[in-house]
């Protein structure tokens, strides 16, 4: 006789309930959400699945588990064995991702199947079956999928590149003072478009051309206040946001956003691109000159050649002119009246240089923190205080595998316990929060920040520091996919992560739990 799981749900009942998992970012109409679902339902009716449960991606990039909260939430449910379904049903293997390291797509679907749970792809040629036709088939598809991300960024940065050097704007709203006008495949005017607004027809074209005649005055008075009356760029927000004159997305201005307008070619009526490269969602890059795909000429200019070059002298000047001491002592300044810092605080502030002044004087925020003895707030203390923090794991390691409760890998950095669960391990870093100088524990890096390691582990072992740093407090044995829940990462002790069933008071007592095998 079958028996009801931890959900209530009978064995011989779960193997025929299934979850779907879709997902759609913005590269194909057949990857809709709904024709996905479609296809899904049909398989679903054919192969007699009952569809229960839909864990839904919509405008979700399949490049990275980052931002796909339906699949963190179904990785989730299995891990702690919160599934009433025992198959989940996908379109095809790229829509369960094009993860660029095939391995991370593949664990994934083994922490499914681990638990006793089978992925079937509706769509594919093929059936997700185990057998060596299914799985060289299934590996060569997650390359392909993987590729076909890398050969479209590729395509897209042609492309882009071609556009901006025929004079057309690549895409992206337009800047203050500028509106984009949409042209049909003759070149002939269709419409204007207005903010988020986006073209349909692939064989159109975006230009720039001057907007209103209030906003493109508000430009050409920014450049004359910087220039002519040598105003800061801090008192020229300042002076807009008395106004109440907005930028075009609705904002009031900050001094960086006064900045960028200053900085912005468009202005001269140049379009100008790959300034900065952000590739498969990778990091930004800034790119040397030489590198920038420009063409000059494209609109009409708003500011003349003569003062735009002034104000990039001026500005360059006021970032060399300022010393490094005097550049501190204004930051030591700011932080006696605000009695805090941040890179909000500095860039607001009035007659203090921008924090890329600082980043690019003293290498970072933090190292110019350092210079005028402010407290660094928990990321940046950890950098300082790493190997502590590896000398508290470390201890904590040797006395657990020294009493013969699990074994360590200094590779992978994972405790391997005598059940065979596996734990990564954490240390939760004490540090002081605001005016009101509120504890919270800084936990580095949150479950889910690299996949491939945090996601072997079934069990995270938090080492919680008390309030000096000095000693470990106390330990919880918490369950991964538990706290890759939490999207804080300055935990301040959060009841239904950190929750008492979790909580060992001493180490003692963790390790006579490993000992045993009950972890």
């Amino acid at each position: 006789m079958s028996q009801a799981n931890a959900l209530g749900i009978d064995d011989s009942l779960k193997s025929r309930r299934a979850a779907q998992y879709v997902r759609m970012s913005t590269d194909h109409q057949k990857y809709s959400i709904q024709n996905q679902a479609d296809a899904i339902a049909e398989y679903a009716a054919c192969r007699g699945f009952d569809v229960v449960r839909t864990y839904k991606d919509e405008g979700r990039s399949g490049l990275r588990l980052g931002g796909r909260d339906a699949l963190k939430q179904l990785i989730a449910d299995v891990r702690n064995r919160q599934t009433d379904y025992g198959a989940i049903l996908v379109y095809d293997v790229s829509r369960w991702g094009r993860f660029q390291d095939a391995d991370e797509s593949a664990y994934y679907e083994f922490i499914c199947r681990d638990a006793g749970i089978q992925i079937l792809y509706c769509a594919e040629q093929f059936e997700n079956d185990g057998s060596v036709a299914s799985t060289i088939l299934k590996s060569v598809k997650r390359a392909m999928a993987g590729e076909y991300s890398r050969e479209l960024s590729n395509k897209v940065f042609i492309g882009q590149c071609r556009i901006v050097k025929m004079g057309f704007w690549r895409g992206g709203q337009a800047p203050y003072g500028l509106r984009r006008e949409l042209l049909d495949e003759y070149g002939q005017p269709r419409m204007q478009m207005e903010y988020r607004q986006r073209k349909i027809l692939q064989t159109d074209r975006v230009i720039l051309k001057p907007g209103p005649i209030t906003e493109i005055e508000t430009v050409r008075r920014v450049f004359k206040s910087y220039v002519v009356e040598k105003k800061s760029i801090t008192q020229i927000a300042a002076e807009l946001n008395s106004e109440q004159i907005l930028t075009t997305r609705g904002h009031p201005w900050s001094p960086n956003a006064v900045d960028i307008m200053l900085t912005n070619e468009t202005y001269l009526g140049n379009v100008v691109f790959n300034r900065k490269s952000f590739k498969l969602q990778g990091k930004y890059v800034d790119n040397p000159p030489e590198m920038w795909i420009r063409h000059d000429k494209a609109l009409a200019p708003i500011i003349s050649p003569a003062i735009f070059k002034k104000a990039q002298k001026l500005r360059t000047k006021r970032i060399e002119r300022m010393t490094d001491e005097e550049a501190l002592d204004r930051l030591a300044a700011l932080w006696r009246r605000k009695g805090h810092l941040s890179q909000k605080i500095i860039e607001d502030a009035e007659g203090v240089p921008s924090p890329t002044t600082y980043i690019a004087r003293f290498g970072s925020i933090a190292n110019a923190y350092t210079r005028i003895g402010f407290e660094l707030s928990a990321r940046y203390r950890y950098g300082q205080s790493k190997a502590k923090i590896m000398s508290v794991i470390a201890r904590t390691v040797d006395a657990i595998t020294a009493n013969g409760g699990a074994s360590f890998d200094d590779k992978t950095r994972l405790l391997t316990t005598r059940k065979g669960w596996i734990v990564s391990l954490r240390v939760a870093w004490h540090y002081v929060h605001g005016c009101r100088r509120e504890k919270r524990w800084h936990l580095k890096g949150s479950t889910y920040a690299t996949p491939p390691i945090d996601f072997r582990s079934a069990l995270t072992l938090v080492i919680k520091m008390d309030i000096n740093n000095a000693h470990a407090q106390d330990y919880y044995l918490i369950p991964s996919a538990r706290l890759a829940l939490s999207k804080d990462r300055n935990l301040r002790m959060i009841r239904r992560v950190f929750a008492e069933q979790f909580r060992y008071a001493s180490l003692k007592t963790l390790c006579s739990i490993f000992a045993a095998g009950r972890a």
